[in-house]
């Protein structure tokens, strides 16, 4: 992924207002990340536990959404297996993740949800550059390459139906 810029990250948010995308909270050091291991931007607001960012390249320009972790308690959760990247993790490192719908739909409240690793990693798991105790990658037979593209082809099925608004 290209590095991004900070008005290009807020001009990219597709399911809330401009305001609201230019009050968001950015994540620090955005020049020190690894770009070249990314195959989206993710993020956690600090400041804010229940709300998520997500910017992914698109052949339009960046497309990002707005989520929201919704307040569950932890054994009604249904997975421990990211829908992304397929990375499992143990206790809370997979979280349920709702985008408000774009367009009119969202505004009516229409949301739709995907598990996916808390602290939007993806990338760095699959590619192996993350590792943490709760996070597991499965051998597969898939190259890593592969296993990319994958993340990348459930990550745009996700942002479609974000943006089937």
């Amino acid at each position: 992924m290209d590095p991004l810029t900070e008005p290009q990250i807020r001009a990219s948010f597709v399911n809330c207002t401009k305001g609201e995308a230019g009050r968001l909270n950015l994540p620090r050091g955005l020049a020190e990340l690894p770009w070249e291991h990314l195959d989206f931007l993710g993020w956690r607001d600090p400041g804010a536990p229940d709300r998520a960012y997500l910017v992914a390249p698109s052949e339009d320009g960046p497309v990002g959404v707005t989520l929201r972790v919704p307040t569950v308690r932890r054994s009604s959760l249904k997975s421990n297996l990211c829908s992304l990247c397929l990375t499992s993790h143990t206790g809370t490192g997979v979280a349920l993740l709702a985008a408000r719908r774009a367009g009119a739909a969202g505004r009516e409240g229409s949301t739709v949800g995907t598990y996916v690793c808390a602290d939007l990693a993806c990338s760095l798991y699959v590619r192996g550059r993350k590792r943490t105790a709760s996070a597991e990658r499965v051998a597969e037979s898939l190259t890593v390459e592969e296993q990319i593209a994958r993340t990348v082809a459930n990550l745009d099925a996700f942002l479609a139906q974000v943006l089937r608004g």
